[in-house]
């Protein structure tokens, strides 16, 4: 039987980047969007692709802070939560966001991976931040359709 620890990494790379039964998850999903999609905005005061891949970055930073007793401070923007798309929505600074997204989750993966002593707060995080990354990879999903 597979180890608590073992099911959690898979359910986090199902959530990531890995085939699951359920779909694109979050990395599927960014897949082939433009910085021109990323950057659109359904409606004034609605994310964009790109604020919900950042905003992604941030919350998995902040899972893998909050399990590793980690300082704050070390995320590379500034700010919380929902960061704004840059003046220059070029493909570079796409580019740079997907980057970020995936540097935060495998420094995520990596700390999971590591976890010796898993009690009920930890697992909750781990399945949490797992959950997350789908929900807007769903979001993602339904944006990429909305666009003109």
């Amino acid at each position: 039987m597979a180890s608590d620890l073992s099911l959690l990494l898979d359910a986090i790379d199902e959530a990531f980047d890995r085939k699951s039964w359920h779909g694109p998850n979050l990395r599927g999903a960014l897949r082939g969007v433009t910085a021109q999609a990323a950057a659109w905005r359904p409606a004034p005061g609605r994310h964009s692709i790109w604020e919900l891949t950042l905003h992604c970055a941030y919350w998995t930073y902040v899972g893998r802070r909050r399990l590793t007793g980690d300082k704050r401070g070390s995320f590379p923007l500034k700010g919380s939560n929902f960061f704004p798309v840059p003046e220059d929505a070029s493909a570079m600074e796409w580019k740079k966001a997907i980057q970020l997204l995936t540097a935060q989750h495998k420094e995520w993966r990596a700390a999971v991976a590591q976890m010796a002593n898993l009690d009920r707060n930890k697992i909750h995080l781990i399945r949490g931040v797992a959950a997350h990354h789908l929900y807007h990879a769903g979001q993602i999903q339904l944006l990429k359709r909305m666009q003109p």
